[in-house]
This record gives C-alpha cells, sequence and structure tokens, in this order.
C-alpha cells in the first residue's frame, strides 16, 4: 500500500508539471503569434519590407487586414493615408502681356496615394521621413504649379474665373504628384491681390460697368415694364370690351332662352294639363269599367252562390229522399217479408185446422165493426122531413134507415169475407158443446161478387 501510494504520489506530481508545461508553452505560442502578427488599420499603409516577393520587390504592401511577419528577417513600418492641410502663398508675374505681380494664397489637401501603381512612388520617397517632409514637397510641388498658372493667365481671368485657375493648377501638377505617389483631394483659393492695386482698379471699373449695367439694365426692364405694363392696360381694356359684349350678347341670348324657356315650359304645362284630363278621364272610365266588371263579376259570384245553395240543396234533397225512398223500400221489403212469412205460417196452420180462419176472421170482426161504424158515424142525421104521399110509409122508412144500414154492413162483412157470422157462431157452439163432433167444417163459401149499392144520404 505504501508503495502503491508513493508511486500514485509520483504520478499526480508529473500530472501537474505536464499541465503546467503546456499551458505555459500556449501561453509562450500565443505571445509569439501576437509578436509575429501586425494589423494595418484602414488609414495606414504597412510596409513590410525585407524579403523579396513574386514581382522581385523587396517589400509587400498592406492597407487594413493583418499578416505574419517573420523576425529578424522583416521590418514593418507604416505610411499615413490621412489628408494633410498645406498652405499656399505665391507671388507671382501674371501672364496675358500685363507682367503685374500677383499674389495667391490658399489652402490644398492632399495624401499618399494608395493605389497600387503610385503608392511604391510614396514608398521609394518618404518611407522612414516625418510627415511635415512630405507637407514641404507638396507644398513646393504645388507652388510650382501656381507660378506656372499665374504666368498663363490675366489678373481678371485669375480674379474672374476662380474655377477655371484651380482646375487648371490641379491639371498642371497631377503628373508631378503620382510622381511624388501622392494625389491632391483639392485646392482653395482664398485671395488674389496686387501691390500696384490693379486688380482694385479693375475691380472698380468692373463695379462701375457693373452699376452702368444695372443702370441700364433697370432702365430697359423700367421701359419693357411700362411697355408691357401700357400693352397689359390696352389688352385689359380690349378684354373688359370684349367681356361686356359677350356679357350683353350672352344676356340677350338668356333673355331669348329664357322667352324660349317659358314658352316650351307653358307648352309643356298645357300638354300635361291635356294629358291629365285625358288621363283622368281615361281612369275614370277604367274606374267605370272596373266597377261594371266588379259588379258583373259579384252578380255572377251571387248566380254562382245561389247556384250552388241550390245545387246544394237539391242534391242534399235528392239524397235525403234517396236515404227515405231506400228506408221506405227497406221498411216494405221488410214488412213484406214479415207478411209473407205469416201468411205462409197461417196457411199451414188452415191447411192444419180449418177452422182456424174462420176463427181469424172474426178476431178481426171487431176492428172491421169500428171501421165500418166510422163510416156510419160520419153521417150525421140532423133534422129529418118526411114527406109522405099520404100512406105512411116515408115514417117508416125513416125510422128504418139505421137499421137498414147496418143490415147492409153485415151483409157487406159477409160479402167480402164470405163468412156465414150466424152460421159461423152456431158452428163454433156446436163445437163447443160436443153436437158438431165428427162432421167436417163447414166449407167457406167464396165470398159474393159485391154489388154496387149507393150511400144513403
Amino acid at each position: 500500500m505504501m508503495v502503491l501510494l508513493a508511486a500514485t504520489s509520483e504520478w499526480s506530481g508529473a500530472a501537474v508539471f505536464l499541465g503546467f508545461g503546456g499551458l505555459v508553452v500556449i501561453l509562450a505560442f500565443l505571445a509569439l503569434l501576437a509578436k509575429l502578427m501586425v494589423v494595418g488599420n484602414p488609414s495606414e499603409m504597412l510596409v513590410i519590407s525585407g524579403k523579396r516577393n513574386v514581382a522581385g520587390q523587396g517589400y509587400r504592401t498592406l492597407i487594413g487586414g493583418r499578416t505574419l511577419v517573420i523576425p529578424i528577417i522583416e521590418k514593418v513600418d507604416r505610411i499615413s493615408l490621412r489628408n494633410m492641410q498645406v498652405g499656399l502663398e505665391v507671388r507671382a508675374q501674371s501672364g496675358g502681356g500685363t507682367m503685374i505681380p500677383v499674389t495667391v494664397t490658399g489652402v490644398a489637401n492632399v495624401k499618399v496615394s494608395s493605389e497600387p501603381d503610385v503608392r511604391g512612388n510614396a514608398i521609394e520617397r518618404f518611407l522612414g521621413q516625418p510627415a511635415t517632409e512630405m507637407q514641404r514637397v507638396a507644398r513646393e510641388t504645388l507652388e510650382g504649379g501656381l507660378r506656372a498658372v499665374i504666368g498663363k493667365m490675366t489678373p481678371e481671368e485669375i480674379v474672374e474665373d476662380r474655377d477655371k485657375f484651380v482646375a487648371t493648377v490641379m491639371k498642371e501638377v497631377t503628373d508631378d504628384f503620382r510622381k511624388l505617389g501622392m494625389v491632391i483631394d483639392s485646392v482653395n483659393i482664398q485671395n488674389v491681390h496686387d501691390e500696384e492695386q490693379y486688380l482694385e482698379s479693375i475691380s472698380r471699373k468692373a463695379a462701375a460697368r457693373v452699376r452702368a449695367s444695372a443702370r441700364q439694365y433697370e432702365a430697359e426692364r423700367k421701359s419693357e415694364a411700362d411697355i408691357k405694363e401700357a400693352e397689359a392696360e390696352a389688352l385689359a381694356r380690349q378684354a373688359q370690351a370684349e367681356r361686356d359684349a359677350e356679357a350683353k350678347e350672352a344676356e340677350a341670348m338668356g333673355r331669348q332662352k329664357a322667352e324660349q324657356a317659358r314658352l316650351s315650359a307653358d307648352k309643356v304645362i298645357a300638354e300635361s294639363d291635356n294629358e291629365l284630363r285625358i288621363r283622368k278621364a281615361e281612369l275614370a272610365r277604367e274606374a267605370e269599367l272596373k266597377e261594371a266588371q266588379t259588379q258583373e263579376a259579384r252578380a255572377q259570384a251571387e248566380e254562382q252562390r245561389l247556384v250552388a245553395t241550390e245545387v246544394k240543396k237539391a242534391l242534399a234533397d235528392r239524397d235525403v229522399a234517396k236515404a227515405r225512398a231506400e228506408g221506405d223500400a227497406a221498411k216494405v221489403l221488410e214488412e213484406g217479408k214479415a207478411r209473407a212469412a205469416a201468411i205462409e205460417l197461417i196457411g199451414k196452420s188452415i191447411q192444419q185446422h180449418p177452422d182456424a180462419l174462420k176463427v181469424m176472421l172474426t178476431e178481426m170482426m171487431p176492428e172491421v165493426v169500428r171501421e165500418i161504424t166510422k163510416t156510419v158515424a160520419n153521417v150525421r142525421l140532423d133534422n129529418i122531413t118526411v114527406i109522405d104521399g099520404g100512406e105512411g110509409r116515408a115514417i117508416a122508412g125513416g125510422a128504418l134507415g139505421r137499421a137498414r144500414i147496418l143490415s147492409e154492413s153485415l151483409a157487406t162483412v159477409q160479402s167480402v169475407l164470405g163468412i156465414d157470422l150466424r152460421n159461423l157462431t152456431q158452428n163454433i157452439a156446436g163445437n163447443l158443446t160436443g153436437d158438431g163432433g165428427g162432421k167436417a167444417p163447414a166449407q167457406a163459401t167464396p165470398p159474393p161478387v159485391p154489388k154496387e149499392t149507393k150511400p144513403t144520404k
């Protein structure tokens, strides 16, 4: 165990040592990398010299970005690409045959060119030089160009056309600045003057000419304004006259159109009134026709209603009569059936008992007598006047009238029914007492044909 712990301790110490050593190596590598790497800003140009490139140059350039530099072998220099302001003051004789000394002051902005074809000239001339040296060279170059341009132009041209003067100066020194590896951003001419006050006199003359021109221009403009005003007034009067004439013409035409419109309106109103009357008449006729049609429709409807009512009533009466007739027919049919059945039973009874017919007829006698007596009862004898021929027969005949009526009534029953009531009574009595036993019942004689009798008054 002690050996194992010792071995473990040794391994732990070795791991710590190795880790610390690795960290030191990494930090040393990062420090070396930071030392070897160079970062350039966009506003400066890095010149790494000491090693030839593919083009055979002993340096290489970098504007913005980063690159690795081999220590001892390569060296890094920086050239600023910012603008440098250069003051200018040049005294030279103007050209154009005047030979007047002119002093020009101004300011120019210059910088090292970043173009690949030009910046090598600046590296060759200004690498390791301070910025003041570049400013001095730029100023001397610009002043030389100003002297050359002043000697070609008259003072009037320099004063009157500053833009042309500046453009001519920049064109004059552009090639010289490219050779220096520099570029001109701008040139501003601040003042141009001379000791002999030539430019001042020129200015006074120019101002006088300007004032004279201004006065002349003002007079011309005033004259033109007066002329235009007069012309405008004339045109205005003419336009006013034309407008008045047009207004009068328009007024006359308006009155004419108004009169025509009034006449047209009256005509339209009259036609409208006429059409209105016609329309009213047509509407009245239509109303009358509609009323007549309505009355006719009402009459037809009433007629149809009455017809329908009568038809319905007739149909109802027909149905009632039909039902009543069917009921009566059914009743008659049933009664006939019942009578036929009764007659059939009576016939069978009569065949079995011959005297039964006589008994039945006897039972019917009270009803027959009542009916006969009804006829006798309807004959009233109030006051009978008997006229006798002297023989005394009329009184006896009147007294025996009712007895004769009863006797004739019984005879009528015997003739109708064919039954002799007296014999029938005797036979029935004999049967009841046993006298008629073993004798055949008397056959009913056929009823005699009734004779026509005259009713007694």
